[in-house]
């Protein structure tokens, strides 16, 4: 890049954040006994430890990951509201398995049934709101899979919206953890959900209100510390699977175990994927995206400097241990008016161990606008003065300097 600043800024100088700990013992990789199974890193995607983790299986209630990720979808989108309310079709509520006996006709407001539905495991909630967003549970089923085709996700085909057991509908471990890392990434707020242990909702019925309560099925919330959901699953077909989610030093780890024989196992082996994880690895991150990170003179515009930061965060994922993160920062010495945020002006780029392991743009952050007539030709006097100024000074300080020689001698 010509006419460029470059500048080496080392990580513990302030620009990254890296989350180790003191000692690092030798990995050892945890022995799993179920029949599929994966570690994946939240923040970068890296996929750490994997068991048979491209083989179809039946992934029962871990289904309705999908499921909250298109309720959280629409309500980002502004198609539905937390507090709206839901009617329960005699399809919903006709489901069996795991659910939390909405009646045909009953109303729940949207935020009551994802409680339903992340807490209790409940098919009838999941397929009230699958009806509410999807127009019936068909068309969002269609939406599931369009959904599972942006995310990567090559090996799942989706049949209904709950889990139940039903022909072709199949998934991966890692078409698992690609569904939770982009639930709990892009909407983190789930975990209000998620990790609730007990709650209640509110049956309004033809015999009027009655109470009843919710038990979360994960008993990670119990047994792990650190856990911040995320979905249990069980079907004669599926035996006994978990999309486990934890969270610990700005670190998040992502265990799948599919398949596992019984409900203890699965959360054993889970536990045993996140301790290697966080015991293991370290996170390094860059500047938060948006935030400044230099000023670039501009040339000809109403403002002298224009605020520049990252596209986008950078995240990498590393073995405890090993070498420092380096990152490298080339800018444009200085960029002409009119600019637009968004701007590419320069770019991040970091090297482990010597080699270049990403690149991140360097946008500008405000817009400057082209300087009028007036303020052009006023900054070209201002800068006119100046030098003239620095002139003056440079050539009294000359005399100065031959009078004090002559004096001397």
């Amino acid at each position: 890049m010509s006419g460029c600043k470059r500048a080496v800024i080392l990580i513990l100088a302030g620009l990254l954040t890296m989350f180790w700990a003191p000692s690092v013992q030798a990995a050892q990789m945890p022995e799993i006994t179920s029949p599929s199974a994966l570690l994946m890193d939240g923040a970068t995607g890296q996929v750490l430890y994997e068991k048979n983790s491209r083989q179809q299986r039946a992934p029962a209630s871990v289904t309705k990951i999908m499921t909250l990720l298109l309720i959280f979808d629409a309500i980002d989108e502004g198609k539905l509201d937390w507090e709206e309310t839901v009617t329960v079709s005699e399809h919903a509520a006709s489901m069996g398995g795991s659910q939390v006996y909405l009646e045909p006709g009953e109303e729940q407001t949207v935020r009551e049934l994802v409680k339903c539905i992340a807490i209790a495991s409940a098919n009838d909630a999941s397929v009230a709101m699958a009806e509410r967003i999807g127009g019936s549970e068909d068309g969002f089923v269609t939406m599931m899979n369009e959904k599972a085709k942006e995310l990567g996700m090559e090996q799942t085909v989706f049949q209904n919206a709950c889990g139940l057991p039903e022909e072709g509908h199949v998934t991966t471990a890692y078409d698992i953890a690609l569904m939770s890392r982009a639930l709990t990434q892009q909407y983190p707020e789930v975990t209000t959900f998620t990790t609730t242990w007990m709650d209640t909702i509110t049956h309004q019925t033809r015999k009027g209100p009655q109470t009843f309560g919710l038990t979360n099925t994960n008993k990670l919330l119990k047994w792990y510390p650190d856990a911040t959901g995320l979905k249990t699953g069980f079907t004669n077909e599926a035996m006994f699977c978990l999309s486990a989610t934890a969270s610990r030093d700005g670190m998040d780890f992502i265990a799948v175990i599919l398949g596992a024989p019984d409900s203890n196992t699965r959360f054993r082996e889970a536990m045993k994927l996140l301790d290697y994880g966080f015991g293991q690895y370290q996170l390094f991150s860059g500047l938060p995206k948006g935030e400044e990170a230099a000023l670039v003179a501009v040339e000809k515009g109403e403002k002298t400097h224009v605020a520049v930061g990252p596209k986008e965060e950078f995240h990498f994922l590393a073995e405890k241990g090993g070498a420092e993160l380096v990152a490298q920062t080339d800018l444009a010495a200085s960029v002409k008016a009119p600019v637009q945020a968004g701007d590419t002006v320069g770019e991040t780029v970091y090297f482990y161990d010597g080699a270049a392991v990403g690149r991140v743009p360097l946008v500008a952050l405000e817009d400057v606008n082209r300087a009028g007539i007036s303020q052009t030709a006023w900054q070209v006097l201002e800068k006119w003065l100046l030098g003239h100024d620095a002139s003056t000074t440079d050539e009294g300080q000359q005399e100065d300097e031959t009078q004090g020689t002559q004096e001397g001698e």
